[in-house]
């Protein structure tokens, strides 16, 4: 595809056309332009454009705060047919800049619906665009990598708005986890409010005590943590290991959040000091994860498009999980000093890291999201294992 071409939009959409011609264009950052029809908000929105491939949980996408600062292609074609809920909430605002879509359906039908998406969109100021032939885009982005790009229905000159794109800083080196992260500490113990969840839910007499770092947490994690038994407190991403250790925690979680996990120093901090203390049990998750090899003496890359979906295989030989996975950095396999970390899991559609731990501290590592709302639940046995460390060091 040259930068110059324009990819049909489906003038067959069943979604709800405000006019019979395309009046929004979505541009990226090597010129290409694809022409679509608006919905949500009024304006223009710059990011990096993304792509998910799962087919359901956009509701978890749009309000993860892992993909603050993004414009997501959902390459699901049928988009905003379950309509938005308060239950499926991973944080109470939206954090996705926009959405990219084919269809948009004309109205949901779920018994659990209780507002229709265009309106949640515009409630909220995200904008979106439909009618896009997400299929040729995901194509692109494989090809040449993800880039910055612009979602406009505002009718501005295409060339103001390109300037605009190539002037916005990217996401490597960019530290957006202390943009979502918490201001104040606060407590949970709650577990899910969905009578249908079928996993563990275990109310502990005697929970752990456990330290969430939030670079960006979803509320999915917080429930899992509490469904294993614990009792969290959330700290903001700055936080010192004297606020940590003021707290008495019996194990110590490091969250997900968004942008490049190298520019994170205050968490990178954190991490290495409390690996001093040695007893304390560390359990990492996607950035958390990355964080933890970066305090362990890795280094982090940006991957060419990222992974973003519900079916990525990770394991070793004889064990396999589907994960759910939403990053676009990872860890570099040979930086990891291989005398204290070992590697558990690949990826193995490419062979970047999935998972560590350390080889004789109670500290590990996911790159994946074992929390996952949407599914699949294959790895929720981490926060088990997580816990079992934390019953080890208190008998």
């Amino acid at each position: 595809m040259k930068n110059t071409d324009k990819i049909p939009f489906n003038s067959k959409s069943k979604g709800k056309p405000i006019s019979s011609m395309p009046n929004a264009v979505l541009i990226l950052a090597d010129g290409t332009l694809m022409e679509g029809f608006s919905f949500g908000a009024c304006g223009t929105s710059i990011g990096e454009v993304v792509f998910n491939t799962g087919m359901t949980g956009y509701q978890e996408v749009m309000t993860d705060p892992s993909y603050a600062g993004q414009l997501v292609t959902f390459t699901y074609p049928e988009f905003g047919n379950t309509g938005i809920n308060s239950q499926d909430d991973e944080n109470p605002i939206p954090h996705v800049r926009g959405i990219i879509i084919r269809e948009l359906s004309d109205y949901a039908s779920n018994w659990r619906t209780e507002e229709e998406l265009d309106d949640w969109l515009k409630r909220h100021k995200i904008v979106g665009i439909r009618g896009i032939d997400t299929r040729a885009l995901v194509r692109h982005i494989r090809e040449v990598g993800t880039m910055n790009g612009a979602i406009s229905n505002d009718h501005r000159p295409y060339l103001n708005i390109l300037k605009e794109i190539k002037s916005a800083p990217t996401m490597d080196g960019l530290n957006l986890a202390d943009t979502v992260s918490t201001s104040t500490k606060y407590h949970w113990n709650k577990l899910t409010s969905t009578s249908f969840d079928q996993r563990l839910q275990n109310s502990s007499q005697q929970p752990y005590r456990v330290i969430a770092i939030d670079f960006g947490i979803k509320r999915a994690i917080l429930e899992r943590l509490a469904a294993h038994g614990c009792d969290v407190t959330v700290l903001s991403s700055n936080s010192t290991i004297e606020d940590v250790m003021a707290e008495k925690p019996e194990g110590v979680f490091l969250s997900n959040g968004p942008g490049d996990p190298a520019t994170v120093k205050s968490g990178i901090r954190l991490a290495q000091n409390l690996i001093k203390y040695e007893s304390i049990p560390l359990f990492g998750i996607c950035m958390g994860h990355q964080i933890l090899g970066l305090a362990l003496g890795g280094e982090t890359f940006k991957l060419n498009y990222g992974h973003r979906g519900l079916n990525h295989p990770c394991g070793r030989p004889g064990q396999v999980e589907i994960t759910s996975q939403n990053h676009g950095f990872a860890l570099k396999i040979d930086s990891l000093p291989s005398d204290i970390v070992q590697i558990t899991h690949l990826n193995l559609n490419d062979r970047t890291v999935a998972a560590l731990a350390h080889r004789s501290l109670p500290i590990f590592g996911v790159q994946y999201h074992p929390e996952a709302s949407p599914g699949p639940h294959d790895a929720d046995h981490h926060f088990g294992r997580f816990v079992a460390l934390m019953a080890a060091r208190r008998n």
